[in-house]
């Protein structure tokens, strides 16, 4: 719910403080984004390429003259993947550095009580990797998650083309850590295979803390599925690939939540192994989305490497800088107040394309998730035909 916005009025000397403020620049003065990061423990790739993503943007914007004229900096700070750091850090980017705004983390587990945090300041959080159903269950209406659709619909598309095969696969196996992000995916999918007749052969939850995945890796391994449905982050992701590899299994069909999307993080630990593996994905660095070429672009001109190894969470956090760039437009001020009743009432295009958000910061009205493939050493879409840059590789090639 929202709560009266206090302002930094620095011009005066005056600052009005109340549980509840949040910071307003002088009229031509720089502003600072805070944003707590998993720059170390078990999301740390995905949280550096968020700050990749992040960084761009800042870049892209100040070199445009900067946020409705404000020069943008940005303040990082590590929450070492832990959901009570990352609930101290906005705290305290809010309370002690009086940041202007705030961005939000890597995944659902930590923007569920990051956003409690946030929302107690009546600051806007746009997000771009929170997007577990219970992330919208709490009637906070500051949260905005940034990418394509709910995270729960993001294996939809692959059901509709494991059921549009002739002939179909016969039994599917499961595997998912208890995560608000992943399970919500994986048992969606589930469900809806179950209900077509694709008979379920293991199904089982992990802890989404560090653990030994070979008792889960060995067990789908056993089952034989035609199948293999894997509710991952990248840690585990790899785990399950290299076991499979090392076991001789080669599923006719695999697909991972993440892990195949973080571009170089995953495919320079298989090499040629990531043909065929799929992964649920809004973007690839070939979509024709608004700006999405000149991101790739200047992404490598940046950082290095090529096109494939750009990891979609850089391109989420992007999309993030996108979305409050063109809100501030939109309501012509960078006060949060104001940027959260843009926010809900406009659309805003992004390298993930458009984007609009329900009561409860859910996107709406977006392209959808489609099917990621590796396919000759790079992601690329393959399902549904009408964005596919390929058909999709069915069975899936013999391991290397």
């Amino acid at each position: 719910m929202r709560r009266p916005l206090l302002t930094l009025f620095a011009a005066f000397g005056l600052i009005l403080t109340a549980c509840g403020s949040s910071s307003s620049p002088t009229q031509a003065g720089p502003i600072t984004i805070g944003v707590s990061l998993s720059l170390t423990g078990d999301f740390s790739s995905d949280g550096k390429a968020l700050q990749q993503g992040y960084d761009l943007w800042a870049a892209d914007v100040n070199a445009r003259g900067g946020l409705l004229g404000h020069h943008v900096n940005m303040k990082y700070v590590d929450d070492a993947s832990s959901v009570q750091q990352v609930q101290t850090n906005y705290q305290n980017l809010i309370t002690v550095d009086r940041v202007n705004l705030v961005f939000g983390p890597f995944s659902s587990k930590l923007t569920i009580p990051a956003s409690t945090v946030v929302d107690r300041y009546s600051y806007a959080f746009p997000e771009p990797a929170g997007g577990g159903p219970d992330v919208f269950k709490r009637g906070l209406r500051s949260i905005f998650f940034v990418q394509p659709a709910a995270v729960e619909d993001n294996l939809v598309s692959y059901t509709k083309w494991i059921l549009s095969l002739s002939p179909r696969p016969a039994t599917v196996a499961y595997a998912t850590e208890d995560d608000p992000f992943t399970q919500p995916q994986v048992d969606k999918a589930k469900a809806l295979l179950d209900a077509a007749g694709v008979t379920s052969v293991y199904y089982k939850t992990y802890s989404s803390e560090p653990i030994d995945w070979t008792p889960y890796a060995q067990a789908v391994a056993h089952s034989q599925a035609d199948v293999v449905i894997l509710g991952t982050q990248l840690p585990d992701a790899l785990a399950f690939v290299k076991y499979f590899i090392s076991h001789q299994y080669n599923p006719k069909t695999i697909i991972e939540t993440t892990g195949p999307d973080q571009g170089a993080d995953f495919s320079g630990k298989l090499g040629a192994n990531t043909e065929g593996i799929m992964v649920p994905a809004g973007w690839t660095a070939a979509a024709t989305a608004y700006g999405n070429d000149t991101f790739v672009s200047k992404f490598i001109a940046k950082f290095g490497g090529k096109a494939s190894d750009i990891s979609a969470d850089a391109a989420e956090a992007y999309s993030v800088g996108q979305v409050v760039d063109q809100a501030a437009s939109k309501a012509n001020s960078i006060e949060n107040a104001k940027l959260i009743d843009a926010l809900h009432s406009g659309t805003y295009n992004t390298v993930q394309g458009p984007m609009s958000f329900d009561s409860t910061g859910k996107p709406q009205g977006g392209v959808g998730v489609y099917i990621e493939q590796w396919q000759g050493g790079e992601p690329v879409f393959a399902y549904p035909s009408s964005v596919a840059k390929k058909p999709p590789e069915y069975p899936k090639p013999a391991w290397h």
